[in-house]
């Protein structure tokens, strides 16, 4: 399923910080002509002269940026939902605590002739508070005024029949500022039995839980609001199981206190608390970042490899008969299929019989073709896979759909591959993951642990540690 992303995901973090970095800006121009243009210098006279506002302008828009990337290491730019304004509060203080100490030791290290007065910073925390919070009060109102117009809301349905099932459902139907539209609910019970609608009688029915991959198409659902009793674990693993692969996010409403001690993070939303059991790989800021990462970077790297690719391509026309590039269809983000390049390092009747994996002393290899493949050279066309969007640099690599389809039922989590893009390299090629002689399931699991991890610095990693295994590694092939 291709998800859709609400233009609430961009809009309002964008808007939030936009907000605030006006409100820090502002907070210095205030704080400025608090200190030296009003009746707080008759408390605090000033000794020295009143310095040019010019200085604390430029300082402010030095100082901004840091203060963002503050608020963003303390997750302060997500979707809020119904969060109530105070709550935020006590993290806004603590982010500019570290924020105004930031800034006075800049002031201590620069050591310029400027005359910063220690009265301003305090005043800049104070007003920078103040204006921020207001801020993010009134794009909190505009974020559940657009909920209420259904504008950005998250489609979902709910899993069980219980009283807490009942709950959500009526309380997100009444209250539409908290961006959920609850769109039906699925029974645990088997429909091969007597099937029992429970507290949610006369709620819209979307049959048996194992219908939940189908629905999650036909309806455009966003996320699975999961209520069922404790004892039935055998459900969650079997809901993963049906879901394996697809890109939504599964949130457990708990009934016993016992499960609030698990290491599992706890949502609030509208007053009902959630253990999310299952969340997207990245938001939709994330992923912005990283899409910006893949076109930058392969765009460079085709600019300085063109000669080397030129020289390859004019090497598999000489040294082979067939196509320059192999073309295969591989199975990428979503279970989407695409045609992934390759320069072709293999006879062109490489599989009449079928689909083959490669091993070690393949003789399929045309002439060139195994010291291409030693040294990953064969890859190089997939930065335009990358240019086009259906891979990128990092990430799981694709696989043929035959492969998968005997792979799936056999190595966990297989399926949960393709919650993202595939790469041209991987967390588990850079281990030494390639080839016949390797894991699966421990390949698997490196994919999962990237997935789960991903972050732009990791990407970085990666690709530093991909030109030390292309150049170094004996598992290449």
């Amino acid at each position: 399923m291709k998800r859709r992303s609400s233009v609430t995901e961009i809009l309002i973090p964008l808007l939030t910080v936009l907000s605030d970095a006006a409100a820090i800006f502002a907070a210095f121009e205030l704080s400025y002509y608090i200190r030296f243009f009003s009746s707080f210098q008759i408390v605090f006279p000033v000794t020295k002269g009143i310095p040019d506002i010019y200085g604390y302008n430029v300082f402010a828009l030095m100082v901004i940026p840091i203060w963002l990337i503050i608020f963003q290491t303390r997750k302060l730019y997500r979707l809020k939902r119904t969060v109530f304004i105070l709550d935020e509060l006590f993290a806004i203080i603590k982010c500019l605590s570290i924020g105004i100490l930031f800034a006075m030791s800049l002031v201590f290290i620069l050591n310029g002739d400027f005359p910063y007065s220690r009265l301003v910073f305090l005043l800049i925390w104070i007003n920078s508070v103040i204006l921020i919070t207001i801020g993010r009060y009134f794009i909190l109102k505009f974020e559940k005024t657009l909920y209420n117009k259904n504008i950005g809301v998250n489609k979902v349905a709910i899993v069980g029949s219980n009283e807490m099932a009942e709950k959500i459902y009526d309380k997100f139907m009444a209250d539409k500022f908290a961006g959920f539209n609850v769109v039906g609910y699925f029974s645990v019970k088997d429909d091969a039995g007597n099937v029992k609608t429970g507290m949610l009688n006369g709620r819209n029915y979307l049959g048996n839980y194992k219908l939940v991959p189908g629905k999650i198409k036909e309806l455009g659902l966003e996320k699975i609001l999961i209520s069922i009793p404790s004892g039935d674990h055998d459900v969650l693993y079997d809901l993963f199981k049906i879901c394996e692969g697809i890109n939504i996010e599964f949130m457990y409403a708990p009934d016993f206190i016992d499960m609030m001690t698990s290491r599992l993070r706890i949502e609030e939303v509208n007053g009902i608390p959630f253990m999310k059991l299952k969340s997207l790989p990245m938001n939709v800021w994330n992923r912005i970042i990283k899409r910006t990462f893949d076109l930058v970077v392969s765009s460079v790297l085709l600019l300085i490899l063109s000669p080397v690719m030129i020289l390859i391509a004019v090497l598999v026309k000489l040294t082979s008969h067939g196509p320059l590039f192999y073309k295969q269809e591989r199975v990428g983000l979503d279970g989407q299929k695409f045609l992934m390049l390759k320069f072709r390092s293999m006879k062109v009747d490489a599989e009449l019989t079928g689909p083959q994996m490669t091993t070690r002393d393949d003789d399929r290899y045309t002439p060139l073709g195994k010291t291409l493949r030693k040294f990953s050279l064969d890859e190089l066309p997939q930065f335009i896979n990358v240019l086009i969007g259906n891979m990128s640099i990092v990430g799981p690599r694709p696989e043929r759909e035959f492969f998968i389809n005997t792979m799936k039922d056999s190595i966990q989590k297989y399926l949960e591959r393709h919650r993202v893009k595939c790469g041209i390299t991987g967390w588990a090629q850079v281990n030494g993951l390639r080839g016949t002689d390797t894991s699966l399931q421990t390949r698997i699991d490196y994919d999962i642990y990237y997935i789960e991890n991903w972050s732009i610095a990791f990407d970085i990693k990666i690709i530093f540690k991909t030109i030390k295994e292309v150049l170094f590694s004996k598992e290449a092939f």
